[in-house]
């Protein structure tokens, strides 16, 4: 599933194609996604203006002068612009076309991504309710962290994952931030201190950083909206490396399971 920084990516790599450009038409091939596409996207977006091209979360928002589109990628969904005409693929079940010719077309193989009309700014939308802050901004910081970690037993790392505390930090980045922050994954939450939660609000902005000037990280078919594939995987320190040495300091990577997900750790960089 594509993660905060392969999201960033693909709304930097489509904000210019749409911004204040007016939607000129919308074709649905096929409106069964993870949610219905609304029967009435199409009329209600045409002739709108693009205002503004946002992420929270892992959720694009397309601001228009009246509602917002709201698109989500699920497990395999992608994001091509096309600036000439292309035939449509299997699996190509929106396009968005702007008033330049333009064409932002949505293409999700296994249909778990959705394509919804919010109406106003879409801060009522019920997807993104309860959201936690940001991680790249100030409202997620160490003191933050600390305050919603208190007395909470379950581990560190399903706790960094879940979305009512801070968004977007998926399984790569939470393992890659834990291991910076010399902290390893099953610790009960409730026992890091406050300098440990500072350093790991540091280690989480750098690594997603890191990620979307990168472009994200190649796992399976993800690229961006341009089609380039991200890199970052290069830099990964523990994701998928478990039996192997440790790049930092070359002991055996370890490998465990946290609410159901498999989690690398380093038992020496990350002693507690």
């Amino acid at each position: 599933m594509p993660e905060l920084p392969e999201v960033e990516t693909i709304r930097r790599g489509i904000a210019p194609w749409l911004a204040d450009s007016a939607i000129a038409d919308v074709i649905v091939r096929e409106p069964r996604l993870r949610f219905p596409v609304p029967p009435d996207l199409p009329g209600r977006l045409r002739g709108q203006r693009v205002g503004s091209v946002r992420r929270r979360s892992k959720y694009l928002l397309i601001g228009c002068e009246r509602d917002t589109l709201l698109i989500h990628l699920g497990m395999s969904g992608r994001l091509h612009v096309l600036t000439a005409p292309e035939a449509p693929r299997k699996h190509d079940h929106v396009d968005i076309v702007v008033d330049s010719g333009t064409v932002l077309r949505f293409h999700d193989p296994r249909r778990f991504g959705c394509v919804l009309l919010c109406e106003g700014d879409g801060s009522g939308e019920r997807l993104l309710a309860g959201l936690g802050p940001e991680p790249l901004e100030d409202a997620f910081d160490g003191d933050y962290l600390h305050a919603r970690l208190r007395d909470r037993r379950a581990t560190i790392k399903a706790l960094l994952m879940d979305a009512r505390i801070v968004v977007g930090v998926g399984n790569i980045y939470a393992q890659e931030a834990l291991f910076e922050a010399g902290i390893r994954p099953g610790r009960a939450a409730g026992r890091l201190s406050r300098p440990e939660c500072h350093r790991l609000v540091a280690a989480v902005r750098a690594v997603l950083e890191r990620a979307v000037v990168a472009g994200g990280t190649t796992l399976r078919d993800f690229t961006g909206a341009d089609g380039a594939p991200g890199y970052f995987q290069q830099d990964l320190h523990v994701y998928g490396r478990a039996g192997l040495s440790c790049r930092r300091c070359t002991s055996t990577l370890r490998l465990t399971r946290i609410t159901g997900r498999s989690s690398t750790w380093c038992p020496r960089c990350q002693p507690r």
